[in-house]
């Protein structure tokens, strides 16, 4: 994953640099709602101008079907990101075509032009070879900094990388440098916290890390599959029942494979999903037939407090309860702080990704402490798999 080719490979001053980012950011009418996205390119987007490129953005908006949408232009993003970039924002109307060509031939050293999104052509999500070769005639040189799309294999993302000398962005750069670190060459013992509602939305990533981990703390509704499956009654408790044999041949893997499972022995449990509901914590062994388990207890969070006062890299994904309502949510913050407190002392390398993930550690005031938190979902997710990405497999194979 470290074989690609960064800024520091290329001079760019002068040169039409095509660099594809994400600009896919919630709305809200006109108004963008959160511009972590558009922060995390502003490091590239400087730097280029700086150095005098001339900087053409790529990027998708919506799902438009590989048709013209006027609701899903990405106009609409311009005033967040000449803010974010604190310089002005050039548009063209479509990404390809004389608009474009016009728009590019009209740049000078230090601009910034972003061009219509990319999906308004059906030849984006085709790979198309023939659309990438529309969109190389407008650089000289090709930069990815939009790891969350790298994933798909786009005509933006991956042709044309191969048809331009291409580069990883700042922001790819360092997604790829703490996921080679956490995974790829970890320090260990490593310890993964795998959370969310279902085992059956992650089984390939239970498959994976079994094998590349000393320990894989299970928690959220998917933790409550693995108790049914060593016996336990979970209540009334979120449960794949249909999936106990595939939960206990994920133990059966990890056993062979020298991988611990922790599952917490204590729970908060509730017989309503709602805010401040009445509840207590129990074993999870002490759960009645109209109980929940919402949330890992006190002997849960000392039990992984425990395990990752071991660890030297921690790999998360996934909150340990319904964190989203209090009190299901002191398990996850107790967690994500304790792990904040170990990064900042400097015995744990910690990246988290993940919506959710994201959106716990911040409920948390954690997010900042951790080592890396990204921002991909789907290449997040995929990365964990063990998939290769087409966008950071493209990268690489222009070394």
């Amino acid at each position: 994953m470290t074989d690609f080719k960064t800024l520091d490979d290329v001079d760019v001053a002068g040169k039409r640099v095509l660099v594809r980012v994400d600009l896919n950011v919630p709305m809200e009418g006109d108004r963008v709602t959160d511009d972590t996205r558009l922060r995390a390119i502003q490091p590239t987007l400087n730097e280029l101008a700086q150095k005098g490129a001339k900087t053409v953005l790529l990027a998708h908006f919506g799902r438009p079907k590989g048709k013209r949408d006027e609701a899903q232009s990405l106009k609409v993003v311009i005033p967040a990101l000449e803010k974010a970039l604190m310089q002005d924002v050039g548009f063209a109307n479509d990404c390809v075509g004389e608009a474009a060509e016009a728009a590019v031939a009209r740049m000078t050293p230090g601009d910034v032009l972003l061009l219509e999104n990319v999906r308004f052509h059906a030849g984006e999500e085709k790979n198309d070879p023939a659309f990438a070769a529309e969109l190389a005639k407008l650089g000289d040189i090709y930069v990815n900094d939009a790891f969350s799309a790298a994933h798909r294999a786009h005509a933006s993302t991956e042709a044309l990388a191969k048809l331009l000398p291409a580069y990883a962005g700042r922001s790819m750069q360092a997604e790829l440098d703490a996921l080679t670190k956490a995974l790829g060459a970890p320090e260990r013992p490593v310890v993964a916290v795998v959370g969310g509602a279902k085992v059956s939305t992650k089984l390939d990533l239970l498959g994976n890390l079994v094998a590349k981990v000393d320990y894989l703390v299970i928690g959220g509704g998917m933790a409550n599959t693995f108790l049914a499956a060593n016996g336990v009654d979970v209540g009334k408790s979120l449960c794949e029942r249909d999936l106990l044999d595939t939960a206990r041949d994920i133990t059966a893997k990890a056993a062979a494979a020298g991988c611990r499972i922790v599952l917490a022995s204590d729970g908060r449990l509730s017989k309503e999903f709602k805010a401040n509901a009445q509840n207590r914590v129990a074993p999870v062994t002490d759960v009645a037939a109209d109980e929940m388990i919402l949330d890992i207890g006190p002997d849960g969070v000392a039990e992984v407090s425990a395990v990752l006062e071991t660890a030297k890299t921690l790999v998360w994904n996934g909150p340990f309860g319904a964190f989203e309502i209090a009190p299901f949510d002191k398990g996850t913050v107790a967690v994500a702080r304790k792990a904040a407190e170990l990064t900042d002392e400097g015995r744990l390398l910690s990246v988290a990704g993940g919506g959710d993930t994201v959106a716990a550690l911040n409920h948390a005031g954690a997010a900042d402490s951790f080592t890396y938190v990204s921002t991909a979902g789907g290449a997040f997710l995929e990365w964990l798999e063990g998939k290769d990405l087409p966008g950071v497999k493209a990268l690489a194979a222009t070394r």
